[in-house]
């Protein structure tokens, strides 16, 4: 009786950690970190290549090892028989691994069918491709007020066009005022990754945050936990300023119900799990007429590159992930005077 083979893989994928130290201490409302690891996602197979990157994010239950493991247990059950992008996406579709490991599969599958049909990821995609350097915020992660201005002064952060202050419910109006007494005037994004338990709290932080001078709110992300729900639908309209839905943003969101509790979407690929979804989410948006936003986590310029392919879409980029991290290894994405612009790693 003859021996069956099963199939040779007709694409090789590999998957390789980043270890990426960081420029300073990123401390969010939910943690603190000095250093990331992240993965990189590389596709090969008939003379064209294609890379992506996963950035997981411990909110989603994503770690370095649970991707680790995922791969490979996508690789036992036949990613690399995968010779399409439909195909690719049942697979996925079927398998279900984490967000983060299923942006850098797919947008790695994109960027070699791009190479391979000699387009442009944007044309391949079918968007619009940006019309030039893309304008970005920068971030000041949650630190003690007395902190402020050095670090202001030595990151040259009023060279941004927009700056995103990371918030806590304790220490936010310190904060806050600190940044307004330096750069009055500067529009603000002011993110606070769910740090607020309800409606009422944040009201009352609110009407001291409004007041003081100099201050000056594109928009506020995210005050309050996404299962507030009825709180963000109470307080639509009252703050002010424009409250953008990030973590509220899940794959089962009704965005008729989005658009009663928010007034734009945070879409980042990362959590969206790839371009197809990402794209997906960003049309959902502006279908009931909300703003948009592209955001990132604390990621190399691989992956950052990979936003700006979508950029064109986003009414606010805060795609500065790269940025954070010491001695980037790829160099895809430089920044310019708050604007980015492809690097000379393409």
């Amino acid at each position: 009786m003859p021996t069956i083979r099963p199939p040779r893989p007709m694409l090789t994928w590999t998957l390789t950690p980043l270890q990426l130290p960081l420029r300073f201490t990123w401390k969010i409302a939910r943690n603190a970190s000095d250093s990331k690891t992240n993965m990189l996602l590389e596709v090969s197979g008939h003379g064209y290549s294609g890379r992506g990157e996963a950035a997981p994010n411990i909110r989603y239950h994503e770690t370095p090892e649970r991707l680790q493991q995922e791969f490979a247990q996508l690789q036992v059950a036949g990613l690399g028989q995968c010779e399409t992008l439909a195909e690719l996406t049942d697979f996925l579709n079927q398998h279900q691994p984490a967000a983060a490991l299923r942006f850098a599969l797919e947008s790695a599958f994109v960027h070699r069918e791009a190479a391979r049909r000699g387009l442009a990821v944007p044309e391949l995609l079918g968007v619009p491709a940006r019309p030039g350097p893309v304008p970005t915020a920068a971030t000041l992660p949650i630190m003690a007020p007395g902190a402020v201005a050095d670090f202001v002064r030595e990151q040259d952060l009023s060279r941004f066009p927009l700056l995103k202050i990371k918030v806590n419910r304790e220490g936010g109006l310190d904060l806050l005022r600190e940044v307004t007494r330096l750069l009055p005037g500067h529009p603000l994004i002011i993110d606070g990754n769910e740090a607020w338990p309800d409606a009422d709290s944040l009201r009352q932080s609110w009407e001291q945050i409004r007041r003081l001078p100099g201050l000056q709110v594109r928009l506020l992300e995210q005050p309050l936990p996404a299962a507030c729900a009825a709180d963000y639908r109470a307080l639509k309209g009252q703050l002010g300023c424009p409250v953008f839905a990030d973590e509220s943003v899940t794959d089962e969101a009704d965005f008729a119900d989005i658009a009663r509790q928010f007034d734009g979407v945070n879409m980042k690929l990362m959590k969206a799990g790839g371009y197809l979804n990402g794209l997906r989410i960003l049309r959902e948006t502006r279908a009931q007429g909300l703003q948009t936003m592209l955001g990132c986590m604390v990621e190399t310029s691989l992956g950052i590159w990979s936003a700006l392919q979508i950029s064109a879409l986003a009414d606010v980029c805060d795609l500065d992930g790269f940025w954070v991290v010491r001695d980037e290894p790829f160099g895809m994405v430089r920044e310019e005077n708050g604007l980015l612009v492809e690097g000379p790693g393409n």
